[in-house]
């Protein structure tokens, strides 16, 4: 068998085998890095409530791993928002260093310490760990993070300072350290170490509910870019600095619930976009600055502290103000609520201050509160020296086409889209900084409902919107409860998405209700998966074993299935071709022009023509050509054969096989045809060609052609060749001369074309058909 035959044979079986393995085997098996690989697994083995997806497949990257996203192999994304991890973060967090987005938020289960090691991923741009649990300190290798745009880490249990390092994310929009317990001061930076105040493209500083001391000295600058800066419920102490005034891009500001002193900086009414000013609960003194150009101002709240002095006049007029507190200080003087008053003031709170008079437009029917000050001696200030109980209802999503008779689990609830019992994502949405507070506008919160339903991509009317209340903290807190679109329950998927989208602030609520963070509760089908975690997980590990083991045999089997097709294929193919030896024709002879068009040759074996040449023994030659030699030979039947046998080096080839082969089948001569000689006969068996002559019987025909075992023989064969020489030199002289007119090489005659006849001459040929011609 030559070469290239083998390589022929050996290409589409392993072709075959590659397209089967990649069929059978999973999309992406092996396609993630093996260090990615290694990471993953270390996070899962510290966690007792891994999502289930991730003991299904055995690769994070084929899409079968809840939260885990690739590209090109490598895990870029990590987001495992509200699917109830238990456990600690993997140092080994830090070998995902392709990581772009990383949240784990809202797994009240998630503990322990933040990994250093996440100082390690460079391409992280998002990281998200608030909801949890985590202690400890706030590693200062996250300033390593240069590309890091959004770092929220609230509503956990850190400790410690703040690490100077974060100084260094010249990148950072979004900051939130808060509901932690941290301490120590705000880092500002030196002529060798970095600081907050370097973060000048940052526009959100929340910081709220922390421990914090020291001052804000040196902490802000014009060239800031800040709209959101929280640093209430800490215990700063020191002055307000002047240079906040000059970050006139502020939308909210809550410097309350500190130990501030001294006086309100003049310039702060430079802050012309500020939305809410809150400065209550410090010990603040002087007198309150001119606020009239801050026409964006909703609410003024600068209660508990020692201010003094006349209430401007012009502080009402605001037109977009809503709420003025101004209770628990050392207001004096004339209260002046004149003129063009805001028609969306609600509340002016003035308690416990030194007013001893006040002059009310009779246009203002809202609520001023004067309870506490001498002014309420005045009778014609009786009505606003009484606290009033007001009996309004906050609003709540309404139930009203339900039947009353509807009840549900206890874990579950009513889906206010269709009045059945389903498994709601719920938790609770607080606004730190909302520029109302009428709690009972149903339009408002109707809004904030329209607002998740749509952004959420969640089903009309599946939001439902309860105990709405301000809480200690003066934040807006609402429990918000989202239900499936379909079916009772949230997939793994859609919970990670949400999460992702409320924990990102991807969602923007209504922009009066400020900005806002959310707490996820845990989901409650998830809530008693970790009891079973461990259990769960050594299942998995041992169906993954078994999964693989099975999955190798079968491919293995399947493979041995088609190479057994493939032999069997090619058996029959052998098996065909020695009945039809042109079958293959095409394939293995490139240059043969394609297979012989022949006229009841007869096929022989190579093995029989080895028999009737004695293995073509020299004894047996007679004669050679440029083809090969000239062998006779004896059928079994006593028939005598000429048989000429293709050599290695021989200057022709196949086309010249195939065209012999062809002659013989077609040309007569009277010699031959007429005197015994019947029909070519020959033999082909993979690249070994046999040309096999007339043959002849065994009879007296006449002419020069005889039985006998004498020299007679050696005439016949020598006329034989003689006359397939004349036969070959008439098929090629006319189609190489291309001449209508040409002599017939052994006749010396003319033959025309053109009247397709010739004379019959000494051995001339008879009935010979070539190519539509014939001679008689």
């Amino acid at each position: 068998m030559g070469e290239a035959t083998r390589r022929r044979r050996v290409t589409p079986t392993l072709l075959l085998a590659l397209v089967l393995l990649a069929v059978t085997v999973p999309a992406g098996f092996c396609a993630i890095n093996a260090q990615d690989a290694s990471a993953l697994n270390a996070l899962k083995s510290q966690w007792t409530n891994a999502p289930s997806s991730w003991s299904s497949s055995s690769d994070p990257c084929d899409g079968g791993w809840d939260g885990v996203m690739c590209n090109n192999g490598r895990v870029n994304s990590l987001r495992l928002s509200s699917v109830n991890i238990q456990g600690t973060l993997s140092d080994s967090i830090g070998q995902l260093t392709q990581l772009v987005y990383l949240d784990v938020s809202f797994n009240l289960g998630l503990s322990g310490p933040m990994p250093a090691t996440i100082g390690n991923l460079a391409q992280l741009t998002t990281l998200i760990l608030a909801g949890c649990s985590f202690t400890g300190s706030i590693p200062q290798e996250l300033g390593n993070l240069q590309q890091l745009t959004f770092l929220a880490l609230n509503s956990n249990k850190f400790t410690g300072t703040i690490p100077p390092q974060l100084g260094l994310l010249s990148n950072l929009f979004w900051l939130d350290l808060a509901d932690n317990q941290l301490t120590g001061s705000i880092p500002v930076s030196t002529a060798t170490t970095p600081g907050l105040d370097q973060l000048i493209h940052t526009k959100h500083f929340h910081f709220n509910k922390n421990q914090l001391s020291g001052t804000l000295a040196g902490l802000f600058n014009s060239k800031m870019s800040l709209i959101h800066v929280l640093f209430d419920s800490n215990q700063l102490a020191g002055p307000i600095p002047a240079e906040l005034g000059g970050v006139s891009t502020l939308q909210v500001l809550r410097l309350d619930r500190n130990s501030l002193r001294g006086a309100i900086p003049p310039n702060i009414s430079n802050l012309v976009n500020l939305n809410e000013l809150n400065l209550a609960s410090n010990q603040l003194t002087g007198s309150l600055p001119d606020l009239s150009s801050m026409t964006q101002l909703h609410v003024v709240s600068i209660s508990s502290g020692q201010l003094s002095g006349v209430v401007p006049k012009g502080l009402f007029r605001l037109p977009q103000l809503q709420q003025v507190i101004l209770s628990n200080n050392a207001f004096n003087g004339t209260l002046e609520i004149t003129g063009n008053i805001s028609n969306q003031l609600q509340t002016i709170n003035l308690m416990n201050n030194g007013i001893f008079a006040a002059n009310v437009t009779p246009s203002y029917k809202k609520t001023l509160v004067l309870v506490g000050n001498p002014g309420c001696q005045d009778p014609d200030l009786k009505s606003f020296c009484s606290l009033k109980q007001e009996s309004m209802i906050a609003y709540n999503t309404s139930l009203s086409k339900c039947s009353s008779t509807d009840s549900c689990s206890s874990d579950q609830s009513l889906n206010p889209a269709n009045c059945g019992c389903a498994y709601p994502y719920a938790g609770k949405m607080v606004f730190r900084a909302p520029f109302f507070t009428d709690l009972t506008n149903s339009t408002t919160f109707q809004q904030l409902e329209t607002s998740l339903t749509t952004q959420l991509s969640l089903r009309d009317g599946s939001v439902f919107l309860s105990d709405i209340h301000f809480n200690s903290d003066n934040y807006l807190q609402i429990q918000v409860a989202l239900f499936p679109s379909t079916g009772v329950s949230f997939s793994v998927p859609d919970l990670i998405r949400i999460g992702f989208d409320l924990s990102n602030q991807t969602y923007k609520p209504p922009p009066n209700f400020g900005p806002y963070y959310f707490i996820a509760n845990t989901y409650a089908l998830l809530a008693g998966a970790s009891s079973s975690g461990s259990k769960k997980s050594q299942i998995s590990t041992g169906a993954i074993a078994g999964i693989a083991v099975a999955g190798g045999l079968l491919v293995i089997a399947l493979i041995g299935m088609v190479l057994f097709a493939l032999r069997q294929k090619r058996r029959v193919k052998e098996v065909t071709g020695r009945t039809d030896p042109f079958v293959p024709w095409g394939v293995s002879q490139k240059d043969s022009g394609g297979a012989p068009q022949l006229k009841g040759a007869r096929l022989f074996s190579l093995n029989e023509l080895k028999n009737c040449t004695n293995n073509f023994s020299d004894t047996h030659e007679i004669g050679s050509g440029g083809y090969g030699k000239v062998y006779k030979g004896t059928l079994v039947d006593g028939t005598w054969v000429a048989v000429k046998r293709a050599e290695r080096g021989s200057m022709q080839g196949v086309v010249e096989f195939k065209n012999e082969i062809e002659l013989l089948s077609r040309v007569h001569h009277r010699n031959l045809n007429e005197e015994g000689y019947s029909k070519a006969e020959f033999g082909y068996e993979s690249d070994t060609e046999m040309a096999h002559g007339y043959n002849a019987p065994q009879k007296n025909g006449g002419g020069s052609t005889t039985s006998s075992a004498s020299g007679s023989k050696v005439d016949a064969e020598k006329l034989y060749l003689e006359e397939q020489n004349c036969a070959r030199q008439a098929v090629e002289y006319p189609r190489e001369s291309k001449l209508v007119d040409f002599e017939h090489p052994c006749s010396g005659k003319k033959l025309d074309l053109n009247t397709h006849n010739v004379d019959d001459t000494d051995r001339a040929y008879r009935h010979f058909d070539l190519n539509g011609f014939s001679w008689s």
